[in-house]
């Protein structure tokens, strides 16, 4: 796990320190080494700070170089097939001088050249320069679990890990992208390749970039997709368990390889208990850890997870997260280069650096959500489909508009009125939607455009069913634009590795191309085929109904006490960006039906970064 950063122009480059000062700036996320390295001609910069996890000695020092194809590379990630791929790379003759992955990454671009992607299982994001060719190649892996930005400007491209890098070149421009920012107030995060600065952009997940540095020529290009759903469904129950067991026995025990303390992340769901099953196959000296949050025993899950702990003999740790202070959104805000409105920012970011006390690597429970209809919405939206289907769309469509100009915001269940007015053979409903376009206005100001509907229903997957729409929809939006960001920035920030066996291409593959919608969620059941494993290699007093995960108790939080005073302070000064009568309603109308929870958290986070990067 690192941070790497670079530029590539056609030209002689004469700023340099630019580059020095953003390797700096993601210091946080390896702090174990650093390095750069410039082409001789000067127009060519590679910069690195390193987390060391495979090959501790100086042989995974980077930027790393191929000398005899004159090949360059900084990487940050892991790949988790690597000792496989030396097999094979060896048996075709290539020499290898360290135990580093990086090195099998420059062996395997030397043989199959852009295609070694395909060999790649892992997560990652690639820059490598190819001496010969004059040619920057930039890859992220198929989840988007590693982060990638760069810009384009000119003869020149620039990349980093966390935009942060690029911003330290104090020319970089700081203005918001406003179609970004209407995407970012109506579902929490920005979508695909977009940036909430003009002039940047995020290589999408499973994309790959190649820069000519003779020409200027950029070219970009999906590398890997889903699937296509079974036409038919002919598997056979069993065997799906059978395989879905398999696939990821042997994902987790590739992730337990590295060279440092290895830990998993045990809440006691059915996610991060199966990923505990299965490590205490491939290893017997597990290391378990379980946060509680202090003086909040409803959002404690010891005693779920000391179940499954004692039960298969790990060295289990419990830990105690301190009682959170909204104080820390100041340090959070800065750490996303792009705010989200995730509120589980705040506990993933202290259990990580609880956990980095005792290991630099630990495995979690991520992305099972996402592929086997882990959701409490996916379960709604069957349920939803199952009780109105019959009814005509035109009728639906009146009442999901009357409920929508009716019931002020943040009434629980209006999303789920509002979800009437869609063709359920079709569309996809927008539960998720923090802020209409009327409410945008709103916080904005009546001549704000408002394209983030359109830009969302465009990026709906088309599919079989209803819950093949959402689950791919969730895959490929909220996944790497909510879920991935989070994990990556909060671990990062206290130095760990966070690593997702779930996110293996294979068992994605297999979930999308094999397992039926009905063995993953119905009307009144979510992850079907999951609660089968874990009947299969759970203990028999395991719950697989509860759903916890990470989460606070802000709507409490914010009916009084620091919280809703530190809320008020940010949102309601003179210089905020929204309108205060908006914010005001918000403030005021939060409680009894009205949860505005996650709204208030969404925007507090985007004027504090605001605040942060407008300097």
């Amino acid at each position: 796990m690192c941070g790497i950063i670079g530029v590539a122009s056609r030209h002689p480059l004469t700023n340099r320190k630019w580059l020095d000062d953003g390797c700096t700036a993601m210091a946080h996320r390896g702090p174990d080494d650093s390095g750069s390295w410039w082409s001789a001609n000067g127009n060519v910069g590679l910069a690195q700070r390193r987390l060391a996890i495979i090959d501790l000695s100086p042989g995974g020092h980077q930027p790393m170089h191929h000398e005899a194809n004159r090949l360059s590379i900084v990487f940050n990630g892991e790949i988790y097939n690597y000792l496989d791929l030396r097999d094979l790379l060896k048996a075709r003759g290539h020499k290898f001088v360290t135990q580093s992955d990086t090195e099998v990454i420059l062996a395997a671009y030397s043989e199959w050249g852009t295609e070694c992607l395909a060999h790649l299982n892992g997560m990652f994001a690639i820059a490598l320069y190819n001496h010969e060719k004059k040619l920057l190649f930039l890859a992220r892996d198929r989840a988007g679990e590693k982060p990638l930005f760069y810009s384009v400007t000119g003869d020149e491209i620039r990349f980093a890990s966390e935009l942060k890098g690029l911003m330290a070149d104090p020319g970089f421009s700081r203005t918001m992208d406003p179609t970004a920012l209407d995407c970012f107030l109506m579902m929490g995060y920005i979508p695909g390749g977009a940036c909430i600065l003009q002039g940047a952009r995020k290589l999408p997940p499973a994309h790959a970039l190649t820069f000519d540095v003779e020409n200027g020529e950029t070219r970009t290009w999906r590398y890997w997709s889903m699937p296509e759903p079974a036409g038919v469904d002919s598997h056979d129950d069993e065997a799906l368990v059978e395989e879905l067991e398999a696939l990821l026995a042997d994902s987790v025990r590739r992730q337990l390889i590295a060279d440092v303390p290895v830990g998993v992340l045990l809440s006691g769901g059915v996610d991060s208990s199966l990923v505990t099953a299965m490590a205490a196959r491939s290893s017997s000296r597990v290391k378990t850890f379980t946060v509680g949050l202090q003086g909040h025993e409803k959002y404690d899950e010891a005693a779920f997870a000391r179940l499954v702990a004692n039960h298969f003999g790990t060295e289990h740790i419990e830990l105690q997260a301190g009682d959170a202070s909204p104080d820390i959104l100041n340090l959070l805000a800065r750490q996303y280069d792009e705010p989200i409105f995730d509120s589980s920012m705040v506990p993933t970011f202290l259990v990580s650096r609880l956990v980095r006390q005792h290991c630099t690597v630990a495995l979690g429970g991520d992305a099972a959500d996402e592929m086997f209809g882990g959701y409490e919405q996916h379960r709604r939206l069957l349920l939803l489909e199952s009780q109105f289907e019959r009814v005509p769309l035109p009728v639906r469509k009146l009442a999901a508009a009357t409920g929508d100009f009716v019931l002020p915001t943040g009434f629980r269940g209006r999303n789920w009125i509002r979800a009437l007015g869609v063709d359920f053979d079709t569309e996809l409903p927008l539960v998720a939607s923090h802020f209409v376009a009327s409410e945008r206005r709103a916080l904005m100001g009546s001549n704000w455009q408002t394209p983030a509907e359109g830009i969302l229903k465009a990026r709906v997957p088309p599919a079989q069913d209803l819950l093949q729409r959402g689950t791919r929809m969730d895959f490929e939006n909220y996944l790497p634009g909510d879920i991935l960001v989070k994990v990556d920035r909060a671990s990062m920030l206290a130095s760990l590795e966070m690593r997702a066996p779930f996110l293996d291409f294979r068992i994605a593959e297999f979930a999308f191309g094999k397992v039926p919608s009905r063995l993953k969620a119905n009307s009144t059941e979510r992850k079907i085929l999951l609660k089968r494993l874990c009947k299969k290699v759970l203990p028999p007093e395991f719950n697989a109904d509860r759903k916890q995960g990470f989460s606070l108790p802000l709507p409490a939080w914010l009916k009084a006490g620091p919280w809703r005073n530190f809320f008020s302070d940010v949102l309601l000064d003179p210089g905020c960006l929204f309108d205060r009568r908006a914010v005001s309603d918000l403030i005021n109308g939060h409680g009894g039906r009205r949860n505005n929870a996650e709204r208030l958290f969404g925007l507090t986070v985007f004027e504090l970064w605001r605040r942060a990067y407008s300097k």
